[in-house]
């Protein structure tokens, strides 16, 4: 299918969500569908500098927030049997050294103590300052795949890090325990426009159309002039291990608009009628910006007459 999931279209009211006073960070959504959700509401779940915030709406475009669930950043909720699983980033002070907890809901409001399920233990994961993180878990066939960043590597025009590697480890059940692949899945090529400088984060979903898997990866990169980015590449696999980019040129971008001037962040991306919906987040400036929550859309083709 040609151009297939290529071409994504702002909503014209984004951002679509602000990061609450005084704060000035506010990423990484995860969403729970209506369909999906006790309550059938939209559920949103993305975080601040002081923890996992909780967003709900009844059109998925105008969200109210709600007590926070609790510290951590880089959330991801997984749905089985009825049954909310959180997945998020934790750091512990002063080491800067982070781990990936679980939570456990039936109702989204309401959680278990968390319990850390995946912890920096390999030399690439980083050795003075060890990091995982970004959880995203899929099943696949009697198994499942919990993908994760690894590492970091420090960006000097904004002053902090991001992710360098995606890497993955495996489990016979959404608790693991996690067993590590022991090696980068993504990794960075200076060579690579879009991908010179770390791997980012991926979510995975299984293709609308069917026959194999889609990875949204924001890469690190440096632009012509210098500048620190991250922009959407479109990944395909056939077992989730093994990646090929589907398009030479990232499917939603930095610039233009001011709140998504210097780079685009991580994401969710849920089927929505015949269209493919994107919350992601951006960032307004480099050293100094605010980064924002807004939401993109790609129209899915008609599906293909068998012929008789």
């Amino acid at each position: 299918m040609a151009d297939y999931l290529k071409d994504w279209t702002d909503h014209p009211d984004n951002p679509l969500i602000e990061p609450p006073w005084p704060e000035f960070l506010l990423g990484d959504p995860s969403v729970v569908l209506p369909a999906d959700s006790p309550d059938g509401a939209w559920h949103m779940f993305a975080n601040t500098l002081t923890g996992i915030q909780h967003f709900t709406a009844v059109d998925g475009l105008h969200w109210g927030r709600h007590p926070k669930v609790g510290p951590g950043m880089r959330a991801f909720v997984y749905k089985e049997d009825g049954r909310f699983y959180l997945y998020y980033e934790r750091f512990t002070i002063p080491q800067f050294r982070s781990h990936i907890e679980l939570r456990e809901s039936d109702d989204l409001w309401s959680w278990t103590e968390p319990e850390v399920v995946l912890v920096p233990d390999l030399p690439f994961e980083g050795r003075l300052s060890q990091n995982v993180g970004n959880p995203c878990l899929v099943k696949m066939g009697d198994g499942y795949i919990l993908y994760y960043s690894a590492g970091i590597v420090f960006l000097r025009d904004l002053g902090f890090c991001e992710p360098r590697y995606v890497a993955v480890a495996t489990s016979e059940g959404p608790r693991g325990p996690f067993n590590k692949e022991g090696r980068p899945m993504i990794a960075p090529e200076s060579s690579d426009p879009y991908l010179n400088r770390g791997a980012g984060a991926i979510k995975v979903i299984e293709d609308p159309a069917g026959g194999r898997w889609l990875g949204f990866n924001n890469g690190i990169y440096r632009d012509a002039d210098g500048r620190s980015r991250s922009a959407i590449l479109l990944l395909t696999s056939k077992n989730g291990l093994e990646w090929k980019r589907l398009y030479s040129e990232p499917i939603v971008a930095p610039g233009g608009d001011v709140w998504k001037k210097a780079l685009v962040y991580q994401l969710d991306v849920h089927r929505v009628g015949d269209e493919m919906w994107m919350y992601y987040n951006a960032r307004s400036g480099w050293r100094f910006g605010t980064e924002r929550i807004g939401l993109a859309t790609c129209p899915l083709p008609a599906p293909r007459r068998k012929k008789s």
